[in-house]
């Protein structure tokens, strides 16, 4: 974003005080941070009173819009009732219990228990560190290489940014830590071969993670992590027969299959689960985020018979299941993460979203003809507008991520959020938006659009 932009929307509000994610230290010392004050539905404001349609729910989590009154008062009546209290030495408290009990009932798959934790990353960790625990309690010591996807996204913990496959979260880290493989990302668009269909694509990408795995032995690759869609790796829906051909593979080696629910389970991709959405069955499924519409910070694990028993056995050997967190299915959260469920049903916020999503799937395409834009792509009330130098060849911009930041700039001053993963802008509003908002969003977005062609050629970039 160029300076002159920045200086409009931010002002200077401590920039020494925090250090951000995901940020520029020394920019944000330099020209501070953009400071929110509220929000309301599919609005949030600045400090200074601007508007902006919070195009991307926040970090993709806020489902039922900013400032349910529910939410507020389910976690004011849970705070004084039950403050806190954990799940450690066989304890546990009402919400807890109810939430585990109606997730089991939700799940897309048959599950049999559920382990709480506080955050996305922390989930993902706890399934590879269950998935370990399982291989030993069996017998299967060897069996502990986790695959993820190139570009997959699976959070920052250590472990987590391990199997997560984006360069960013590894430079600097000394990640990716020793056991954790990355095969082909089924980015149709960029990956396929000239004259290549969809589901011969989806056939290369399962071959190449055949190929890894006997590579490093069967006995050996212990699970493989992914998302239905692929989120902060920029918004890539699988193509056809993808998932049938990887869980073939899987199942064929006996490699567990972990589905990362974070972003597409609750409604986003148009069914309760994006697991739904592509047929997927997985024997580990993490969920966060929408889990209690990002109002307290809540995650899980779900696990199946098969995956549990073999714990469970482990820990009657071992006398206790040496993992959790102090929040651990905090009573807090997860009566937040109940009522969320609750208003779910009663609205049909997944009948909601069928009704909503082709006003936003058809209106990004409407950007097809613009002479930045490349791949449009997206499923439900997810999407992504990519964009390019060359509209003929598909060639990216150089370097990457310079013009996104800049369209990103753009859209904030015509109020509207939006997130540049690289030069892809991504679209991932609350789920109950209406159908005019997407109106509106969408014409927020072509104005910054604009500007951005403008600027590129004014900047010689194309």
């Amino acid at each position: 974003m160029d300076t002159a932009t920045r200086s409009n929307l931010y002002r200077f509000r401590d920039p020494q005080a925090l250090l951000h994610p995901y940020t520029d230290a020394i920019e944000n010392e330099n020209e501070g941070a953009l400071v929110m004050a509220r929000g309301d539905g599919v609005y949030v404001w600045d400090e200074t009173g601007k508007e902006y349609i919070e195009g991307m729910a926040g970090l993709w989590c806020v489902s039922l819009g900013f400032g349910n009154e529910r939410l507020a008062e389910a976690a004011h009546r849970q705070m004084r009732t039950l403050p806190f209290y954990h799940g450690f030495n066989r304890r546990s408290h009402e919400p807890q219990v109810e939430l585990a009990e109606r997730l089991k009932a939700l799940a897309p798959v048959p599950m049999a228990r559920t382990f709480f934790t506080n955050s996305g990353s922390e989930a993902i960790d706890t399934a590879i560190k269950l998935i370990w625990f399982y291989n030993n309690a069996i017998g299967r010591p060897a069996k502990k290489k986790i695959v993820g996807r190139k570009r997959g996204y699976h959070g920052i913990t250590a472990a987590a940014a391990s199997v997560t496959g984006v360069p960013a979260n590894h430079a600097g880290f000394d990640l990716p830590f020793p056991g954790f493989l990355h095969t082909d990302c089924p980015h149709y668009w960029r990956e396929g071969r000239d004259g290549e269909t969809e589901e011969e694509f989806a056939s290369r990408c399962a071959d190449s993670l055949e190929r890894l795995i006997l590579a490093e032995g069967p006995e050996t690759v212990a699970a493989f992590f992914a998302e239905p869609v692929m989120g902060a790796g920029g918004v890539i829906v699988p193509p056809a027969t993808y998932f049938e051909k990887i869980q073939r593979v899987l199942r064929r080696y006996d490699v567990l299959f972990v589905v990362d629910e974070v972003i597409c389970s609750f409604g986003r991709t148009g069914n309760m689960w994006g697991s739904q959405t592509f047929d997927l069955e997985p024997d580990l499924m993490t969920m966060a985020k929408a889990l209690s519409s990002g109002y307290l910070p809540i995650a899980a694990v779900q696990v199946n018979e098969r995956v549990y028993r073999g714990i469970a056995e482990g820990t009657h050997a071992r006398g206790t299941l040496g993992h959790g967190f102090t929040y651990s299915g905090h009573p807090v959260p997860a009566a937040v993460a109940l009522e969320t469920l609750a208003i779910y049903d009663e609205i049909d916020l997944v009948g909601q979203v069928a009704k909503t999503a082709p006003r936003l799937q058809d209106g990004v395409r409407t950007f097809a003809d613009h002479p930045l834009v490349g791949e449009i792509a997206g499923i439900g009330l997810v999407a992504v507008v990519e964009l390019v130098a060359d509209k003929t060849t598909g060639r990216l911009f150089d370097p990457v991520g310079k013009v996104g930041s800049y369209l990103m700039g753009r859209a904030e001053e015509h109020g509207l959020i939006v997130r540049a993963l690289a030069d892809r802008a991504a679209f991932s509003p609350p789920l109950i938006i209406t159908e005019d908002e997407i109106g509106e969003m969408l014409a927020r977005f072509r104005r910054a659009l604009d500007d951005t062609a403008n600027w590129v050629a004014e900047q010689g970039l194309a």
